[in-house]
């Protein structure tokens, strides 16, 4: 639905947050009610995005690519609202990354027409279904990951067949711990059929990389093989600046996660070194932050002075705030010391650390800080949390709860509810996870 006008999608009771028996509204409405999430109109469990602390991200993060000259794309499929990552094009990022085909459809209906698509995407089956898909677009700029032999031919068969297409950017992708060619050898090959079947609707754009998944749980380790993956990337550089002269542009693109930092110093040297480069990164998560996976992830990079703007050193943990909650009522208080929470995996992430307990709500008034409180395990529909002695908690109470891992988290709501600092709803975000 991301195609449609916001005054055109209607928005009821079946959705999380919206109050029940209430009639429909049109999405661009919903700001203008004066809902809070613990006001005890609006449906329980609900997601929610601090404005704020969102806009202040985006401030901190624009600052860093813009004191070092680079780029950002931001990866779209964390929130995989076109609403927020149109904002975020406003802001200045240079484009915007998507992990699939049907993201990038989202974005295209959207308006938005300069894309990253950072992953590869099949054979030869998906490189006819990019192609139908961007038969629409005629104005598209589309670049995508290409990490073999295969999907090069794949792709190149696929617009060699049709006289409707746009142009497509081929990126030869180096990799480590997920996809990507593992050395300069393999990236040749992979080259050379992109060189050999070049048009004018098929070329060559660059090389691409992503740091995330070489992290272990060692950080002497991951940094190690962060940089090295960095250190295959701006060797081959020169091997495609070779090939193809020095009349061409070329974008590099890493960056995709807390190391952004690893990225800009293992790669920033070729790029100068290149006389039309440009490097864009495509953090996206960061913008959302969290209580959990990316608060370790900003630590690190404070404890190796990673988060630098002009000739400072910043605390990223300090310029970044976490601007997403999910909250939910108390529904049983079945022992001493135990309460049940109307929230479940159906609601929050699990993969990285279990929701944290900030706040308390009774009445649609606060009552006060409430991290003594923790989350001991969810099932599907409930959040067991034990209390601290009298902690004075009521069934019907509302919780307030920080997240770790923004994009595994997002993908389970229709709609979030962007919020002023007093919590009151001003907005509502549609979603598009399919």
């Amino acid at each position: 639905m991301s195609d449609l006008h916001a005054a055109d999608i209607l928005i009821d009771d079946r959705i999380r947050g919206f109050p029940p028996g209430r009639a429909a509204l049109p999405l661009e409405a919903i700001g203008g009610q004066g809902w809070k999430p613990f006001d005890g109109k609006m449906a329980l469990p609900l997601i929610s995005l601090d404005q704020a602390a969102f806009a202040g991200n985006v401030e901190a993060m624009m600052a860093y690519v813009k004191s070092h000259g680079i780029e950002i794309a931001p990866h779209a499929k964390t929130p995989m609202s076109a609403a927020l990552s149109g904002a975020l094009l406003a802001a200045g990022a240079w484009g915007t990354t998507v992990a699939d085909i049907r993201q990038a459809a989202v974005l295209l209906k959207a308006g938005q027409r300069r894309l990253i698509l950072a992953n590869e995407i099949g054979g030869p089956a998906a490189a006819r279904r990019l192609a139908a898909l961007l038969s629409g677009y005629g104005d598209a700029e589309m670049h995508i990951f290409v990490d073999s032999v295969p999907l090069a031919e794949a792709l190149r068969d696929a617009w060699q067949s049709r006289r409707d297409l746009p142009s497509l950017g081929l990126m030869v992708e180096l990799g480590a711990g997920r996809a990507g060619a593992r050395n300069v050898e393999d990236a040749e090959k992979i080259l050379d059929v992109i060189l050999a079947s070049e048009t004018s609707t098929f070329k060559l754009t660059g090389i691409a990389a992503y740091e995330g998944a070489a992290a272990t749980a060692n950080a002497a380790e991951t940094l190690a093989r962060i940089d090295g993956l960095m250190g295959l990337t701006a060797a081959f550089l020169p091997h495609v600046r070779a090939r193809i002269g020095n009349a061409r542009p070329l974008l590099v693109t890493a960056g995709g996660s807390v190391f952004f930092d690893r990225v800009v110093a293992g790669l920033s040297a070729a790029i100068d070194a290149d006389p039309d480069c440009r490097l864009v990164l495509r953090s996206g998560a960061i913008f959302f932050h969290d209580h959990g996976v990316y608060e370790r992830g900003l630590a690190g990079l404070d404890a190796r002075d990673g988060f630098r703007i002009g000739r400072d050193v910043r605390s990223a943990s300090r310029d970044f705030t976490p601007a997403l909650r999910v909250w939910a009522e108390v529904l049983s208080l079945p022992e001493p010391g135990l309460a049940i929470c109307g929230m479940g995996m159906r609601d929050v992430a699990i993969d990285q650390d279990l929701p944290r307990p900030l706040a308390l709500y009774r009445d649609g008034a606060p009552l006060g800080d409430f991290r003594a409180a923790s989350v001991l395990r969810l099932n599907d529909q409930h959040a067991f949390m034990a209390i601290p002695a009298g902690a004075g908690v009521a069934v019907g109470d509302v919780v307030e709860f920080g997240i770790s891992h923004p994009c595994t988290c997002l993908d389970r709501h229709a709609i979030l509810y962007g919020l002023r600092p007093d919590h009151t709803v001003t907005t509502a975000y549609l979603t598009s996870f399919g």
